[in-house]
């Protein structure tokens, strides 16, 4: 027969493995993250990738200007969550009071050429069900949407001289640029074109678990950049 003192024992060690269950089951949803990459990718680097073919969007050539990538849940020691709640999966009517801007400012350029439907739901199914915690599906899109408008890569690009004209530039100068246009210090992912220039191709920036507010980047991507960086046209 348990005496009371190894029964309150029992207790506590009952109520300690609940609520580590809990932990878990929040972690297996992606309910704790450290903050976000919100990602814009420029749509010249993308099209000129080395063994690489762009689709234009079935609405035509989007405009020359930055285009969203996607709002990436992640964590401070480099790692991140994705596909955190396949109960709930992407769900087009929830977003078609957007759909106009989606397609505006986060057109897909894969190829076959479509609608950008299959690029959204691929996004919000592995990088935004890990955030459900603080944006539902359309709030995820929502808070893409009003970091863009946030962020004017290309204005401050532009500001500092540097254009999307084929020409180089130092890539730190870019990186000056963004921050003095934006606020927040970027982090720039280059590729290479055909023949092996280092082009401007990604542009990271860090945001607050609210999905609203630019930070300083806990950690940055991996990846490399030559010194002088191609701005391809579009």
């Amino acid at each position: 027969m348990m005496n009371k003192s190894t029964s309150y024992s029992m207790l506590i060690k009952l109520f300690v493995l609940q609520c580590l269950a809990v932990v878990a089951l929040c972690k297996s949803k992606g309910a704790d993250f450290d903050f976000f990459y919100f990602v814009q990718q420029w749509p010249g680097a993308y099209c000129d990738t080395k063994g690489h073919h762009c689709c234009y969007p079935k609405s035509g050539k989007p405009a020359a200007d930055f285009g969203i990538h996607g709002l990436w849940p992640n964590y401070a020691d480099g790692s991140y969550p994705s596909n955190c709640d396949p109960s709930n999966p992407f769900d087009e009517s929830e977003i078609q009071d957007l759909e106009d801007r989606l397609t505006a400012e986060w057109p897909s350029l894969s190829c076959p050429s479509s609608d950008g439907m299959s690029f959204w739901t691929h996004e919000r199914n592995k990088h935004g069900t890990c955030s459900e915690s603080v944006l539902d599906e359309r709030g995820y899109f929502q808070a893409a949407l009003d970091l863009k408008d946030q962020t004017n890569l290309l204005k401050a690009l532009n500001d500092a001289g540097i254009e999307p004209n084929d020409e180089f530039y130092n890539l730190e100068d870019a990186k000056q640029a963004i921050q003095a246009g934006v606020g927040s210090e970027p982090w720039i992912e280059c590729n290479h074109d055909a023949h092996g220039n280092s082009q401007l191709y990604q542009v990271y920036l860090c945001v607050d678990t609210t999905g609203k507010n630019l930070i300083e980047c806990p950690v940055r991507p991996r990846g490399n950049c030559a010194s002088r960086i191609q701005f391809p046209s579009f």
